[in-house]
């Protein structure tokens, strides 16, 4: 006969391509076998699933280049936090605590798009260095009047 409990998790991720923050809930099952082997079964919403350090998928872009932090990290840090409209909404009849979602903070570049934070952090040291190549050869090539 198997000894076992669970325990619920909730793991925070990022993806390093596009950013997002997430979370996901877990229930971790642990038994011991008749031999004293210990075992866990990872469950999200009711269904199993590989534990998330063995690699888990951005919900967003699909990429697999994802980092987790430490339990409890995202209270700690609410301008990490994900925006309300994306965490799943609980149904008041199943006995969650209904009332009005409080707003949270964003990220400081959580609305700007890959492609446009790249165009700045490349196209401005450009321009600067375009700028100084134009205004260096421009007083060098200008004659000096006596």
């Amino acid at each position: 006969m198997r000894d076992g409990f669970e325990t619920r998790e909730t793991w925070p991720f990022e993806c390093l391509r596009c950013l997002r923050v997430w979370e996901e809930e877990f229930v971790v099952r642990h038994f011991a076998d008749d031999h004293g082997n210990q075992v866990e079964i990872w469950l999200s919403s009711g269904v199993a699933v590989q534990p998330p350090s063995s690699g888990t998928c951005c919900p967003g872009c699909g990429a697999y280049h994802v980092t987790s932090f430490p339990s409890g990290y995202l209270a700690r840090h609410p301008e990490l936090r994900p925006d309300p409209e994306v965490r799943p909404q609980l149904v008041p009849e199943l006995g969650a605590a209904s009332g009005p979602a409080l707003e949270e903070p964003k990220a400081p570049l959580a609305g700007t798009p890959l492609a446009g934070r790249l165009l700045v952090a490349i196209g401005v040291p450009v321009a600067l260095f375009v700028g100084y190549e134009l205004y260096r050869g421009l007083v060098a090539v200008a004659p000096v009047h006596h």
